[in-house]
């Protein structure tokens, strides 16, 4: 089923496929960090108005699937989550700032998808495994 979304006098369906690792790739993912990490996106990704389709972490790398609004760019969206969890995460867990310079890599992947290939990505994220 097609979920369009409202706001302000935009209707919009806009997925996101976003990967972003940690720094040098290191698998610190794990644990207590990865369960934090996975209660922390969702009120993160609520707070910019989206909605999480689709999250697996895994010790070296984030999948998030997530519907945003078209008032956000991509780049704003991984700035914001990537900031917000690098600062709990690293003063809550120190082990990660004597590890890590930075928390996440300035990279990441983003891919858009319609409707028809969103369950296609949904199962790919689904078949990585993870929390």
């Amino acid at each position: 089923m097609v979920t369009i979304r409202r706001k302000g006098h935009a209707a919009y369906q806009i997925h996101y496929h976003f990967v972003f690792c940690p720094k040098y790739r290191r698998p610190v993912l794990v644990g207590t960090v990865s369960d934090r990490l996975v209660e922390l996106l969702p009120d993160l990704v609520l707070s910019l108005d989206g909605e999480i389709l689709e999250l697996v972490v895994r010790p070296d790398h984030v999948h998030l699937f997530a519907s945003f609004p078209p008032t956000l760019a991509p780049y704003q969206i991984m700035h914001r989550l990537k900031g917000a969890t690098s600062h709990t995460l690293r003063l809550e867990f120190p082990e990660l700032r004597r590890r890590l310079p930075s928390l996440w890599t300035h990279a990441y992947f983003v891919g858009t998808a319609g409707h028809v290939s969103s369950e296609t990505i949904r199962k790919y994220i689904e078949a990585q495994g993870g929390v």
